[in-house]
């Protein structure tokens, strides 16, 4: 029997749900993994709502800390950065500027370019039509998009030269712009910094885990995993109906 891992992860294929995965396989820090099935509703089960009340992936069992519990993905990125010492400044303003960078991750790009894709990929595709609420979303995430050029001039990462847990948080979420239907044109510096992550090697082993879905970047049978991801959330749409 293989001896159990410190951290054991409870993930899916979702962009936050691929941000500890990120870190881990970054950090080369061996890991114990659950794979979450939406379409079980999984992430409802009573013994995982124990760990994270929220009912949401993801979530990380820290088995060599008395079993502590993060849920979060902001959290866990910031609780493995300090536990590991990687991705995160050592400096106390860059550590402050990380989680600036990530918190603009948890507060703006990520909420704005999940409702863009929630109302066009999955409500949609269930015979709800918001155009009003999919130009709102997909008008702000192209802000936020913009604030993240100007920000990205002249640097190689977020946080100035180094790669920190604000990339891994931002990178899964941006990269995925053709899923919102959000457009990159004219974004160079932005484009540079997919680029940049694109060419790292573990972070794109991490896009495979649990499995790939690889539609959110524009890749692969889109059509096929539209019509996956719409019915996985269906129920989402029914009760708001």
């Amino acid at each position: 029997m293989s001896k159990q891992k410190d951290i054991h992860l409870y993930t899916a294929s979702t962009m936050n749900g691929w941000k500890p995965v990120i870190f881990l396989e970054e950090a080369g820090v061996e890991y114990d993994l659950t794979p979450i099935d939406f379409s079980k509703k999984e992430q409802k089960a009573p013994d995982y709502v124990k760990l994270n009340p929220n009912g949401r992936i993801p979530t990380i069992v820290d088995r060599s800390n008395d079993d502590f519990v993060v849920f979060e993905s902001g959290a866990i990125l910031w609780y493995l950065a300090e536990k590991y010492g990687k991705f995160l400044p050592k400096d106390p303003k860059e550590q402050s500027r990380t989680l600036q960078w990530l918190m603009f991750q948890m507060g703006g790009v990520g909420p704005m370019m999940g409702q863009a894709m929630y109302f066009q990929r999955i409500a949609a595709k269930q015979g709800e039509e918001h155009p009003f609420a999919i130009k709102r979303y997909v008008d702000e995430s192209r802000r936020l998009f913009e604030v993240l050029n100007t920000h990205l001039e002249g640097r190689e990462y977020l946080v100035n030269d180094e790669f920190t847990i604000a990339d891994i948080a931002t990178y899964p979420w941006a990269r995925a712009f053709y899923w919102a239907n959000v457009s990159v044109e004219g974004l160079q510096h932005l484009q540079a910094w997919f680029g940049r992550i694109d060419a790292r090697e573990a972070t794109q082993r991490a896009l495979e885990i649990p499995k790939p879905f690889w539609a959110f970047f524009g890749k692969g049978d889109v059509a096929a995993q539209e019509r996956e991801n719409a019915e996985r959330f269906k129920s989402d749409v029914s009760k708001q109906s």
